[in-house]
């Protein structure tokens, strides 16, 4: 297979994760289940009744993001990439989810596992979640973006293709 770029390395990633409980198995949007797990591939089926019993087992009520609580994300986000030495390329914390690109020569799985860490002590920290589980889904997404176009089309998708600003108070 040929090189990607000039170190085979990829060059950023674009981390993605969930607010907790706000979208489930079964939701109408589809969802990623271990039989559908494939890059590019379909999603699971919607299900009303999936949907509802996976409801049932959530330890809290799901869990959205208001104005001060988006700002203690970013904060968060900006201080773990300082911190390791990452360069946070794009950001956008929205309600229900966080889309960052950030280039470090690390796995998309430290990244994502240090901002969902740093961003829950710091919601911990400011009063903000009180339950012993994570704010956040289990998984989430860490896209390897090999060519600067790549990168490039993250940072745009990121930036300006979340929908409108979120207003500052709520």
């Amino acid at each position: 297979m040929g090189k990607w770029n000039d170190t085979d390395e990829p060059n950023a990633y674009l981390i993605t994760f969930r607010t907790y409980g706000t979208w489930l198995p079964g939701d109408e949007r589809g969802s990623i289940d271990k039989y559908h797990n494939k890059y590019g591939g379909p999603r699971s089926v919607p299900s009303q009744g999936r949907e509802s019993r996976h409801a049932e087992r959530l330890k809290s009520q799901p869990f959205l993001l208001n104005a001060a609580t988006r700002k203690l994300v970013k904060s968060a986000v900006g201080d773990v990439c300082r911190y390791r030495e990452w360069t946070l390329l794009a950001l956008s914390v929205r309600t229900n989810h966080i889309h960052a690109v950030v280039s470090a020569p690390v796995s998309p799985g430290k990244i994502l596992n240090d901002l969902k860490a740093y961003s829950t002590r710091r919601l911990r920290e400011n009063g903000e979640w009180h339950f012993e589980h994570s704010p956040w889904v289990d998984k989430g997404s860490g896209r390897y973006l090999w060519t600067e176009e790549h990168v490039v089309s993250a940072c745009d998708y990121v930036i300006n293709g979340q929908g409108g600003p979120l207003p500052e108070f709520d």
